[in-house]
Parts: structure tokens; sequence; C-alpha cells
């Protein structure tokens, strides 16, 4: 079994081929090529930590097969100097079954998740659009930054972050990954004023953008809140937009972005949200209007880690990277 930690996951795995796995799988998914439960979580009563496991099959003739992410999401572990997201995906051989390959999971989850919002803008926004507005400096801030700045020649950036020291740690950061000044901003309307392309990446309970914040014709991307009770985006902001998902399933099951819109009366409780690989297959338009505003709620899925654990083998193993070990013997 083939073993690849996290600086290797960045080595073998661009951007750029995340962003063609992430697609492709995404297309698969919406046309009936993955088999994927939605993702069990636990959680413990006298611990703020949450596991989830999520096994899929995916089918096609790359990239293909049996697997599943385990990770354990531990909010203190940022006070210790640690990621806060830890786990593993493990996928099998197509043909024999035997374990293929352990890969560190916090990795593999900050470069597709953010090829998904690069896929989701690239379908969805203006061709135009390049006044980004940033909310939340953390992992999954600075991938998406890389990936948008990608697909989308970027005018204006703008963060704001709760700690003021965090933000500035990410300006400095960003002025060796993009040529645009990025600019701090004080609240999230400030940050938000204007911008056609949003990404939220703050996973926070109590929602920071409302419907005033969200420019005609805007593209969002609501990133960080990814387990029920959790909201960047308010009831009103969701419902002005047009609402796209990475799983249907998911998105009514595991959102209160999408859920409490729902419950409050602000969005029909039989509306179908088009998936983003429906957009991409043909079977949906995506945006219909200059003025219409868009959103990509993300969820994330299994299939874009497995397929991505698939990927990284190949690539792992045409450049001879990785820790060989025999479990079985």
């Amino acid at each position: 079994m083939l073993l690849l930690n996290g600086k290797q996951v960045l080595e073998l795995y661009s951007p750029a081929d995340a962003y063609q796995v992430v697609a492709e799988v995404m297309r698969r998914y919406s046309g009936g090529g993955v088999v994927q439960p939605v993702r069990t979580v636990l959680g413990y009563a006298n611990d703020a930590s949450l596991f989830a496991s999520m096994p899929c099959h995916v089918t096609g003739e790359v990239d293909s097969g049996y697997g599943l992410k385990a990770v354990l999401h531990v909010p203190n572990n940022v006070e210790r100097g640690l990621a806060s997201h830890v786990g593993a995906i493990l996928v099998f051989h197509p043909d024999t079954g035997i374990p293929l390959a352990l890969i560190d999971a916090a990795a593999v989850t900050a470069l597709r998740t953010a090829a998904a919002s690069a896929v989701a803008t690239d379908a969805l926004a203006r061709p135009e659009a390049g006044d980004l507005a940033l909310l939340g400096t953390g992992t999954q801030a600075r991938s998406h930054l890389v990936a948008i700045n990608r697909i989308r020649t970027l005018r204006r950036i703008r963060v704001w972050n709760r700690t003021p020291a965090h933000a500035e740690q990410f300006r400095a950061w960003a002025s060796s990954q993009v040529e645009v000044d990025v600019e701090l901003m004080p609240t999230p309307a400030a940050a938000l004023r204007d911008a056609d392309l949003v990404c939220t990446t703050l996973g926070c309970s109590d929602p920071v953008v409302t419907a005033a914040d969200i420019s005609p014709g805007c593209h969002v991307n609501a990133v960080g809140s990814s387990v029920p009770g959790k909201r960047e985006l308010d009831s009103e902001a969701v419902a002005s937009c047009s609402i796209f998902v990475d799983s249907r399933e998911a998105a009514m099951r595991e959102s209160s972005e999408i859920s409490m819109p729902i419950v409050e009366q602000l969005i029909p409780s039989d509306r179908s949200f088009p998936e983003i690989g429906e957009v991409l297959l043909g079977l949906h338009p995506g945006r219909t209007g200059r003025d219409e505003r868009t959103l990509y709620k993300s969820l994330g899925m299994a299939a874009q880690d497995v397929a991505s654990g698939f990927a990284l083998v190949r690539a792992a193993q045409r450049q001879g990277v990785g820790a060989e070990i025999d479990i079985f013997g």
C-alpha cells in the first residue's frame, strides 16, 4: 500500500489537476456514475470535535473504484498549531480490492474543495468577473484564492476576517501568490461591496452575509458551513440567489443554508436545486441573466476525494513518490 503525506500531495496534485479531476467526477455524479451515501457524522456531547465517514464508488475509465474518506474536525487543534481537519483517504485496487493507498485527507480536501468552487465559478460566474471578496483567511481561503486566480483575471481582492492578525498574515502570504494587492476590510459587508465573485470560508453558526451585501450579477461560493447548524449566508441572502449544489441529496439533508429558507417559507419546499454536474453536462443552463445572483452551496463529496486519491496514485507511481508498505506481510 502506498502512503502519501500532505507535502507529497501538494507536490503531485496541482490546482489545475484537481480542477480537471473534480469537474469530471461532478459530471459522473450527476450522470449516475457514482454510488455515494450521505456521509455519517458523529459527535460527542462533551467535545466540540466531529467525525465524518464518507464511502463511495466512482465509475469510469480512470480514477475510479471504491474508496472512503475518514476525517476528524478538532477545533482546538488550531491552538496547538495543528490542522483543524485531520484524517485519511483510503482507495482500493479496482481489480483485487487490496488497499491501494492511504493519503493525507487535509491536503486533498483543501485542493478539491477549492477546485469544485473554481469549477462552479467557471460554469456560473460572468466571464469578466474579477472583483473577489474572501471571507476568512484559513486554509480554504488560501486554496480558493489560488484556484479562482487560475480561472479569472482578478482586478481586486478584498478580505475580511475576525482576527486582524490573521488577515495581515494572509495578505503577506497572498503577495507571493497573486499580482493584485489584497485589501483588508473592517466588515463582511465592506468586503462584499460591488464584488462579482465571493468565497465564504468561515464555517460560522451565525450568518454574516445578508441579501443587501450581494451585488447584482454576483456569483457566491458558500464553502465553510458544511454541517447542519452552520450558516454563512442568512435566509434572505440565499433566497435572493439562483442556487446550485454539488449533491441535491446532501444539500437537502446537511445544509442549514438550504433548509432554513425553506422552513421560513422563503424558498418553496418542492424546489429542485440543480447540481453543478448537470450544468457541465448541459442538462441545466446555469446562469440565465447578467444581473442574476448565483450561489454554489458547497458541501463536498466523497467522490471528489476518492477520484483525487486515484489520480494521486497515478501521479505517485509515475514519479516514484511515496512510501510502500505491505500490510498483509
